[in-house]
């Protein structure tokens, strides 16, 4: 079934994208950003556990730095800031 577009601002928002995309039509660019924004929602509907995973497992794979929080001193951090 065709989608047809009557409301002026949707069909200059539709203009826009192609021309950000550069589609070579407003369908195929309405096509893209329908298919991206249903991979957005699906993204953000994922549990954020899942979504921070790869995070979490790039610093876990970096490892305990010096200057990281555990080896931290605030008050130290805290004395040298202040002059003191």
């Amino acid at each position: 079934m065709p989608l047809y577009i009557r409301d002026r601002e949707v069909d200059e928002l539709a203009a826009k994208v192609q021309a950000a995309m550069k589609a070579p039509t407003k369908t195929e660019a309405v096509r893209l950003a329908l298919e991206h924004e249903l991979e957005r929602q699906r993204a953000d509907a994922a549990p954020l556990r899942s979504r921070l995973a790869k995070a979490i497992a790039m610093a876990e794979a970096m490892g305990v730095r010096k200057g990281s929080t555990k080896d931290f001193d605030m008050k130290a951090f805290t004395d040298e800031m202040w002059g003191c």
